[in-house]
């Protein structure tokens, strides 16, 4: 017999020391989630007064982008100035009363660190531009010079990551064409030389000046990208070790960030954003002397197939096992398509090279599919994090104007990649009509919200039953109370192929129907939470459920 439990609502509970083994993590891409002072862009005010809601909705910790001094170039990612906050989002005391407000209310606070490049604007670029060829400023990027007769080519051939060369070549202090630099990301992004002490240094005083007001924990953008060849040799796909991206020398950086990280009374947490395809690879930066967590990125692109979850997890789990971390699950974040739209199209799966306009979704399917989804995700061992939006089922914003497209992936590509702004369109709050409670004026917003984004507002959603925010809040939630969440072992059950069906501990299990067709519950199980209305004794489709055995 099935009986349905009242998940209730309590408060959050005193993490245990090793916090982010098991957290749940809020994204917060501060330019998008509120606007305190009415200008339309999201701010560090915006964030303080929503504090209850993100504390309402259950989390443990967030997770900020960047919010330093920057030119914006790249979304923030062009850091000028790591001990300034931005003035579109507040000062340094904001940030300050921030961090402790979170923690009063039980939230931590992660910040976003950024070692493989700066900002154009950043002080030691300009004084490399100033300083010229074979100076000490220098010395801190990848400057070189050209090849061919005048030096006009590139000093090699790899690629930036936004499309076109990672090479631009400067114009002298005496006004001659001179040396290029490397930018693996965009041209702003130059990359920083990290077989410089200078660099390694003051990293290191970076970390120690957010540690020290309070911050948590880090997380460490493109973190396997930040060791070079220092021969700088062509980028060919059989080179091996390859020139660029998860050299060995890294670990030692990482090595010296962790003792650094354990200093601290209550050590802080390194988080690393690791896209490698070899699990083996993967796993070395999560030894016991490094970082302490890594993005799961094999799960997040995974498609809405049984038999590839069920790989994905395995994979996941097996990988971390030798070297004792607990894995980290994703569906979202700020660089990838929107699970409800993701999970609506032929192709649910996620690459880069693949995103482009006009791809057909049925957002009603997508819906469904991401609600069970979170239910999987919040249910797999270890720690999990959610992008802001995806409780309220945001879909993603796939017409913005041309002229109002603001990243660099969509420009640099000649606009055949749409970019990643439509997952960083402002969250509506409340009210019929854009801003939607976003700005507390009707100034219109940094980037356009869609005419139909009432339904998914927090107002709407917040009293409604089967609306995504309330599933988000009754999960994190539970996941809270049930002892077996978190962090911890899983079992796989025996199930019908097109099923995923596991136990966490003794009395807890999920079952998440990926088949065209209802599946039988267990029997003697009480039931916790369904992402969708059961058909009597039944699962239906793209339906997730939590049970406690009796």
């Amino acid at each position: 017999m099935h009986r349905t439990d009242s998940a209730g609502l309590p408060a959050a509970a005193p993490a245990a020391p090793a916090w982010w083994r098991g957290a749940a993590i809020y994204q917060v891409y501060v330019r998008s989630f509120a606007d305190g002072n009415g200008d339309g862009i999201g701010d560090l005010a915006g964030v303080r007064a929503h504090l209850p809601y993100l504390a309402e909705l259950g989390v443990d910790a967030l997770w900020f982008n960047p919010w330093y001094a920057s030119p914006m170039a790249d979304g923030g990612y062009d850091v000028a100035d790591y001990r300034r906050i931005d003035p579109a989002f507040g000062t340094l005391a904001e940030a300050e009363k921030l961090i402790a407000e979170a923690l009063d209310l039980g939230i931590r606070t992660i910040v976003d660190i950024v070692p493989n490049h700066v900002s154009q604007a950043h002080a030691w670029f300009v004084q490399a531009l100033a300083a010229g060829p074979g100076s000490a400023a220098r010395a801190r990027f990848w400057f070189r010079d050209g090849r061919g007769e005048h030096g006009e080519l590139p000093p090699n051939a790899w690629p930036s990551q936004f499309g076109g060369a990672a090479w631009t070549r400067v114009t002298e202090p005496d006004g001659t064409p001179g040396q290029w630099y490397l930018h693996r990301f965009a041209p702003e992004q130059p990359d920083l030389n990290w077989e410089n002490p200078q660099v390694r240094q003051e990293h290191e005083e970076v970390l120690r000046f957010w540690f020290d007001r309070g911050a948590a924990g880090v997380r460490i953008d493109s973190a396997a990208e930040v060791v070079k060849d220092p021969a700088l040799p062509d980028f060919t796909p059989d080179r091996d070790p390859h020139p660029y991206l998860d050299r060995d020398g890294v670990h030692d950086i990482y090595r010296s960030w962790r003792r650094l990280a354990d200093s601290y009374p209550q050590p802080r947490a390194l988080i690393g954003e690791v896209w490698l395809p070899d699990p083996a690879r993967f796993a070395r930066y999560l030894r016991p002397d490094e970082l302490h967590t890594a993005f799961n990125f094999g799960f997040l692109a995974c498609p809405w197939d049984a038999e590839r979850l069920r790989e994905a997890i395995g994979t996941t789990l097996a990988a971390h096992a030798p070297v004792g971390a607990p894995a980290t699950w994703v569906l979202a974040n700020h660089d990838i398509t929107r699970t409800v739209t993701r999970y609506g199209r032929a192709d649910t799966a996620f690459d880069f090279a693949t995103k482009r306009f006009g791809i057909a979704t049925d957002l009603a399917l997508g819906t469904r599919r991401a609600r069970a989804a979170a239910l999987l995700t919040l249910a797999l061992p270890g720690s999990v994090y959610l992008y802001q939006g995806e409780e309220l089922g945001l879909p993603e914003v796939e017409d913005i104007p041309a002229d109002r497209i603001e990243d660099p992936m969509h420009h640099r590509t000649g606009g055949r990649d749409p970019g990643r702004d439509g997952c960083r369109v402002p969250l509506p709050w409340s009210g019929s009509t854009a801003p939607y409670g976003f700005s507390p004026t009707e100034i219109e917003p940094w980037l356009p919200q869609p005419t139909d984004w009432a339904r998914y507002s927090v107002a709407a959603q917040d009293q409604a039953s089967d609306s995504m925010l309330t599933l988000y809040r009754t999960a994190l939630h539970l996941r809270r109370t049930e002892p077996a969440l978190g962090d911890g072992p899983m079992n796989w059950l025996k199930s019908d192929p097109q099923v995923l069906a596991f136990t966490r501990g003794t009395e807890f299990s999920c079952l998440v129907n990926l088949s065209d067709t209802p599946a039988p519950l267990p029997a003697d199980s009480v039931v916790l939470l369904t992402s969708a209305p059961l058909d009597e004794d039944l699962l239906p489709p793209d339906t997730a459920v939590w049970l406690r055995t009796v």
